[in-house]
């Protein structure tokens, strides 16, 4: 799996975009991108998710008591590990 500064990475490019071409469209500063692409981990999660929807990509939360609640949800009975 690939780690998130590569991901951004690629996919910034592949959308024809520089750093501060993806800066000045997610509203943040071109520093934020460089910096994410170059491995920085402390980051403001509103500022990654405005970078991640400007490359349409989205981020999917999962664990094991997540997918209990979904079951519980849909009427399901999922046994507890």
């Amino acid at each position: 799996m690939s780690s998130l500064n590569v991901i951004i990475k690629e996919h910034r490019r592949m959308a024809g975009l520089s750093q501060s071409g993806l800066a000045k469209l997610a509203g943040v500063g071109k520093t934020v991108v460089f910096d994410l692409e170059h491995g920085k981990l402390s980051i403001r999660f509103d500022t990654l998710t405005k970078i991640l929807a400007v490359l349409n990509i989205s981020i999917r939360f999962a664990s094991p008591v997540m997918q209990q609640i979904r079951g519980e949800r849909a009427g399901e009975e999922v046994p507890s590990a």
